[in-house]
């Protein structure tokens, strides 16, 4: 029998702007949905640069994961949707300092436009649970 899929949007992460929630989980696995790097607390964005919405992007995934009985040693591949390849340098300076020595899978993919204005990137992850 396969295992129930679970989604939800765990406090203290962005509110979706779309009919969805953020973290499906099914089993030991877990995805999480288009992200941007919008600050919880105050629901605007941490910064008008990608290497500000990179690490509040990241610190949501943190909570996300954290939710789900996962970390981001634990994440097997992460999609970048990038408006400007030019921030590409700034995007992996923010990418390292948060995901440390943990190199998951990743793809980059530049693109025209993204939902929500002033957003210069987003991205989604697949993981698996701690245990």
């Amino acid at each position: 029998m396969p295992p129930n899929v679970e989604t939800f949007t765990p406090a203290h992460t962005p509110t979706p702007i779309g009919p969805y929630q953020h973290v499906a989980r099914a089993g030991a696995f877990i995805t999480i949905g288009g992200t941007a790097g919008v600050d919880p607390a105050t629901g605007q964005l941490a910064g008008p640069d990608v290497y500000s919405q990179v690490k509040q992007i990241l610190a949501s995934f943190e909570v996300m994961l954290r939710s789900a009985d996962s970390d981001l040693g634990h994440v097997l591949h992460i999609t970048v949707f990038l408006k400007d390849m030019a921030d590409f340098d700034e995007l992996n300076r923010a990418y390292v300092e948060q995901m440390g020595d943990h190199r998951p899978a990743r793809t980059v993919v530049g693109v025209n436009e993204l939902p929500k204005p002033g957003v210069r990137v987003t991205m989604n992850l697949t993981a698996v649970t701690r245990t």
